[in-house]
């Protein structure tokens, strides 16, 4: 009792609704907690707190981690020694199961099976096959006991990966050599379940990297659920959504928790299954935890030691902020011009020495803050493995470039492109924006003139954007390319410290109006 007395003073520091351990334990059945996270994006700070709250609920009830995907990039952590710092964390957690996100595959599927093999990283996903066995490449479900209930954990990632992160599923040649099920997710969902109910699971729990929002490819967490029978619940991942004390209908009209605790550790989830089998749910600000695992925090604080010898090397000066989020919080690099897009898509056509630079502005992660510029700032904005290239489009090209992927606008989508170049207009609202009026700078004088359909120009873009799933696929397979040994971060970096001379001019604290938006 003193120890749950303890436990109850530090829970006093914080707010935790229903982390009341008394509770936790009805007579001498316990319940069993699940504590999990998504979309983590390697925020690494927040392993230590999860694994800190779970040691100090277990003496009280069952406690189970999981993980919904999405941690091993979308930041420095990450994009250093492609994942290797974020695997040493996981294998120090101790996750009950891990489930899969896009971004698992930025590394291409082999160094994916090279992170996380092993049962102490036990990943589960369902529909990740290979193409040539038609063999899932990870298990379809795991199994956990608690006391006398057993719960499946069953991983699902979204299916629009194939074309977001087509590179890791498609060769060069266009030969695919992985499937996500797209064509018939939902039935295997269905199989797996029945499987895990008949193989004795009292709870089955599905970590979905699927999101709340709908898709191309018409699957997301809630037309899974309505369409399956035999999922108890559902945490969510992939739309950085903030989802609690919400149910859907599942195809037998039983009710279905969902919950989806954001992005980078803002929150931490918290399902409690009691005795009686009824499910409640939670979400728990992060940075309301006192709780700590010093075995966790040891990792991460020897990853974040090698991650400052790079991190803190000052390339420069920011006089304000490089932004790509608006006012509200959204993501304005997915559809709109921003000063960050701005300066980015300038040291692509600088490294290039191209006519015009194109980039995805999904391809752009995490805001630069006035002050000193460190290369980690850099590589928080640039995190991925996406080198320059240069490749001739004709003006036609480039505008079919340009109006798919700014068809969604002023919706969000990582397609949308920042330029440098470049100028036009956008036409948003009706029933398909449109673009127009587009112009390209003409270098020795100075002025934008009409694009040309039938002129070639050299543009710069990454690799990610032609054989990879950026600007929509339309470049995917075309060879005549050329491929430079430049990241695009360090792209970036050149232009900075050379053309620049290391201090970012006023010319770059707001967009510079190359996009027009016309509603």
């Amino acid at each position: 009792m003193r120890k749950i007395a303890v436990l109850l003073t530090f829970v006093s520091l914080f707010t935790l609704s229903s982390v009341t351990f008394a509770k936790e334990q009805e007579g001498n059945r316990k319940s069993i907690v699940i504590l999990h996270e998504n979309d983590v994006h390697c925020n690494i700070d927040g392993y230590a707190v999860l694994a800190g709250l779970r040691n100090a609920i277990s003496d009280t009830a069952y406690v189970a981690l999981a993980s919904s995907g999405d941690y091993l990039q979308g930041g420095v952590a990450g994009a250093m020694e492609q994942g290797k710092f974020i695997r040493d964390i996981l294998l120090k957690m101790n996750y009950d199961a891990v489930g899969l996100g896009n971004h698992e595959f930025d590394f291409a599927v082999s160094r994916l099976t090279e992170l996380v093999t092993g049962p102490e990283i036990p990943v589960t996903c369902l529909n990740l096959m290979d193409n040539t066995t038609q063999k899932p490449l990870f298990s379809r479900y795991i199994m956990r006991s608690y006391g006398d209930k057993r719960i499946a954990f069953v991983g699902v990632v979204t299916p629009t990966s194939l074309l977001t992160e087509s590179n890791a599923f498609i060769t060069r040649d266009n030969k695919q050599i992985y499937n996500l099920c797209e064509k018939n997710l939902i039935s295997e969902i269905q199989t797996v379940v029945d499987e895990a109910r008949q193989a004795g699971a009292d709870y089955v729990v599905l970590l979905s990297h699927l999101g709340e929002d709908e898709n191309v490819m018409n699957i997301d967490s809630h037309n899974v659920i309505a369409a399956t029978r035999g999922i108890d619940i559902v945490l969510d991942g992939h739309t950085h959504s903030v989802v609690t004390d919400t149910f859907v209908l599942n195809a037998d009209s039983v009710k279905v928790p969902i919950s989806q605790t954001g992005t980078k550790f803002r929150n931490i989830g918290k399902v409690v299954i009691k005795s009686d089998g009824t499910v409640t749910s939670e979400l728990i600000p992060c940075s309301s935890i006192a709780f700590r695992d010093s075995v966790v925090e040891a990792v991460t604080d020897s990853v974040k030691a090698e991650m400052a010898r790079v991190v803190n090397r000052k390339i420069g000066y920011a006089p304000f902020d490089l932004n790509i989020l608006d006012a509200e919080k959204r993501q304005a690099v997915r559809f709109m011009e921003t000063n960050a897009g701005d300066i980015v898509a300038d040291a692509l056509r600088y490294a290039a020495q191209a006519e015009v630079a194109m980039i995805n502005g999904g391809g752009l992660r995490t805001a630069v803050k006035a002050g000193d510029l460190t290369h980690g700032n850099v590589l928080d904005l640039l995190p991925y493995d996406n080198l320059l290239c240069t490749i001739q489009l004709k003006g036609s090209e480039i505008y079919n470039i340009l109006n798919t992927c700014c068809a969604m606008s002023p919706a969000e989508s990582g397609d949308f492109p920042q330029v440098s170049g470049l100028r036009f207009t956008l036409r948003q609202g009706g029933a398909k924006p449109c673009v127009s009026d587009v112009m390209v700078l003409d270098a020795a004088s100075g002025d934008y003139r009409p694009l040309v359909e039938n002129k070639e120009y050299k543009v710069a873009t990454i690799n990610y954007c032609i054989y990879g799933g950026g600007f929509a696929a339309i470049l995917r397979g075309k060879t005549d390319y050329a491929e430079m040994p430049l990241f695009y971060s360090d792209a970036l970096v050149k232009y900075i410290t050379e053309a620049l001379g290391g201090i970012i001019p006023q010319q770059y604290a707001t967009p510079d109006g190359r996009i027009t938006l016309v509603k």
